[in-house]
């Protein structure tokens, strides 16, 4: 299926760090947001679309909880964060051309998923500093399956966003700055409730 995010020969990633010391440590944790976010329970259990843009939600999540954590990083946390999203950016664009988009249409298609995403970022951080598990269940319904649809139970992922973010706050900074920031994946709803 089109989108995969972060090829795993890092075509994308390649041509991405500005600074050779730190390209290893912006692969390495861009490779673990990518294989978070697609893990199959998210898709069997936890009512996330297998399509591209169920795909691309997943991914926004996980770089949200990830940038939830990289917030209160110091400066070097920060700016390897900064570089980690810059490589979810390329990737996204490396994607939508791999789809076929037009290289005419790319910035107007970059600009609308960048737009999304932000705002993504500001609603969910938001329901995370307030714990409100049922508003992030009704903001991931209305991202992943559409305003205009029947809601969807989005309550496990919310819960599981809760959980990761509780985790990645224990998470000590050598952690962030080395890019070994790691998230909890259940199996699937089972596990998350066992």
């Amino acid at each position: 299926m089109p989108w995969n995010f972060c090829k795993e020969s890092g075509t994308t990633l390649g041509l991405f760090s500005r600074r050779r010391g730190n390209r290893q440590v912006v692969q390495r944790q861009y490779g673990v947001i990518t294989t978070t976010a697609r893990q199959p329970c998210f898709y069997t259990d936890y009512n996330v679309p297998d399509t591209v843009m169920g795909r691309f939600e997943m991914l926004s999540s996980v770089m949200i909880l990830f940038l939830w954590r990289t917030a209160k990083s110091s400066d070097s946390g920060k700016q390897l964060s900064q570089e980690v999203v810059d490589a979810f950016f390329l990737d996204i664009d490396y994607s939508i051309r791999e789809l076929g988009v037009g290289d005419n249409s790319v910035p107007k298609r970059m600009k609308k998923l960048a737009g999304m995403f932000y705002g993504r970022l500001e609603r969910y951080v938001r329901c995370l500093q307030d714990r409100d598990l049922g508003q992030l269940a009704i903001a991931l319904s209305q991202n992943f399956h559409g305003v205009e649809s029947e809601p969807v139970d989005m309550a496990e992922l919310a819960r599981w966003m809760l959980a990761n973010a509780d985790h990645l706050g224990r998470m000590d900074e050598v952690m962030v700055e080395t890019g070994m920031v790691s998230f909890l994946v259940p199996e699937s709803t089972e596990v998350a409730r066992g």
